[in-house]
């Protein structure tokens, strides 16, 4: 059973996710937070595995939340996802480096919806959606000054590692990307691991981070 905390100033849009969210035979929801404050409290109380985290909200907003979730090694399982009111939102990069396994619009289709806490839920970053890829390339690929502390991290990949690694912030899945390189899928899933770990990555969703900020991979003509 995949636990979830709801996390959303609004009553009414937390009644609905509930309502959704329990009609699935193996999600429940534990909890309901009405600010970011609250959000933090009960997800040490919960121990949820998923957190469905609104960005906007009072005392503490969702990126805060995050943030003071992600950096308790107490709670390493538990995995943010965020909603935003808009998809093209200038808080998602900054959720994303806070920790945040991924983000919806709540304008999601309710299948949608579930289907993405499942996949959060088993460690996988939510990259797909329709306007994910180029979200996160617009804000990632902002020129900033590379963190030397990160860069140097990437010299402990295999050049087979940094390949992969950088097909994974193109957003493709495992399949595409052994299909791109003649491998296995699970060849491709070990590397990722491998990656995530030597890297210190949560997730997926730190990888293309660390994809990006490092320029191991740019927008075309950036």
């Amino acid at each position: 059973m995949i636990r979830v905390l709801l996390a959303d100033d609004q009553t009414l849009i937390r009644k609905g996710f509930r309502s959704l969210i329990e009609s699935a035979a193996d999600l429940c929801v534990v909890g309901e937070a009405h600010t970011g404050v609250e959000a933090v409290k009960l997800a040490r109380e919960t121990r949820a595995d998923v957190v469905l985290m609104d960005i906007r909200m009072p005392e503490m907003d969702g990126l805060a939340a995050t943030k003071e979730i992600t950096a308790d090694e107490d709670l390493a399982g538990v995995r943010i996802l965020v909603l935003t009111t808009f998809e093209i939102d200038e808080y998602v990069f900054q959720a994303l480096r806070a920790g945040a396994s991924g983000f919806l619009g709540k304008s999601v289709e309710p299948g949608d919806l579930l289907d993405a806490i499942r996949v959060v839920a088993a460690g996988d970053a939510l990259l797909s959606p329709k306007a994910t890829k180029g979200l996160i390339a617009r804000f990632l690929n902002q020129p900033v000054k590379a963190d030397i502390a990160v860069t140097d991290l990437l010299k402990v990949l295999t050049d087979r590692e940094l390949e992969i690694v950088a097909h994974v912030a193109t957003g493709r899945s495992n399949d595409e990307i052994a299909e791109e390189l003649c491998v296995s899928p699970y060849t491709v899933k070990t590397h990722v691991n491998r990656a995530m770990m030597k890297l210190g990555a949560r997730d997926r969703a730190q990888l293309v981070v660390i994809a990006y900020q490092t320029g191991l991979v740019t927008l075309p003509g950036g």
